[in-house]
């Protein structure tokens, strides 16, 4: 949370209501203000009440405001960036190249930070003992859910992905105890997932979503893997959050192989010995 307060905030995130987004904004437009102003002083910069400022900070996760404070001087002391990473149109080629690169170290090192390793340990554990493993993802998730099976499949457990949100519904009712249904969302509020957590959830499935904390989705999951990626999701396709949830997912595939155990590792030499003829051999150049 200190790491990326900044980034949280400009998200606009779902967790604050309309009056808190007001106090946001304020804090956005001079964060150093922010820090030497009193709660009554904000308050009134914002035009809110002092208990709004509190329930914005409770949204946050800080006990009250002068632990928001705390907080947010922290994360300027550390000198977290605080520019503007969305894309305008008229953004030069060097412009956006820029905000797209540094928001994308970014976010990957704020999740790093951020991400529960004991969330982490329980998701490896379900993994390695599922009968079955289904990736869900629509959109920009989607391309995710397809490279989590191609990662996995190699794993010696049945796994497959579901982009179509009929396929979804009809996989995840036709789960069993022991299987896992991992869904991934960058927003965690479209509506098929969450109903689809819900009928793999009924149907006795553990349910890991990898998603933003806070949302619907998150709350329909019994393993949450929860990230916040700040983005402009309603013009520009998803691109941080794309690339934290492949990063988290390698994470993953690598913690199941070392949980399998050292003579797991024939079975994955066989899996790359088959690729050896289809690949041109590298001769020494002259």
């Amino acid at each position: 949370m200190t790491a990326n307060i900044l980034d949280r905030l400009k998200s606009n995130p779902s967790c604050l209501s309309k009056s808190e987004r007001k106090v946001a904004q304020v804090i956005l437009n001079d964060p150093n203000k922010a820090i030497r102003s009193s709660i009554a002083s904000l308050a009134k910069a914002a035009d809110v009440s002092e208990p709004t400022v509190n329930r914005f900070c409770r949204s946050l996760d800080c006990t009250g405001f002068p632990d928001f404070k705390l907080k947010l001087a922290q994360c300027l002391a550390t000198g977290t960036p605080y520019v503007n990473r969305n894309v305008e149109p008229n953004d030069r080629v060097e412009d956006y190249s820029s905000k797209i690169f540094e928001a994308t170290m970014s976010a990957i090192s704020d999740a790093k930070r951020s991400i529960d390793p004991n969330a982490l340990s329980r998701t490896v554990d379900a993994l390695s003992q599922a009968r079955r493993i289904e990736f869900y993802g629509l959109g920009a998730s989607g391309s995710v859910a397809m490279d989590a099976q191609h990662k996995f499949f190699r794993l010696n457990t049945p796994c497959v992905y579901y982009i179509d949100v009929l396929q979804q519904r009809m996989a995840a009712a036709a789960t069993k105890p022991g299987d896992v249904v991992v869904i991934i969302s960058n927003t965690g509020r479209t509506i098929s997932l969450v109903e689809t957590a819900q009928i793999a959830r009924d149907s006795g499935a553990t349910v890991i979503a990898l998603t933003s904390p806070h949302s619907p989705l998150a709350a329909n999951s019994h393993i949450l893997l929860g990230v916040d990626s700040p983005e402009n999701t309603d013009m520009y396709t998803p691109m941080t959050s794309r690339i934290v949830h492949l990063t988290l997912l390698d994470v993953l595939a690598t913690g199941v192989t070392l949980k399998l155990g050292p003579e797991f590792q024939s079975h994955l030499k066989r899996i790359k010995a088959a690729l050896t003829d289809t690949r041109y051999k590298n001769e020494d150049a002259d």
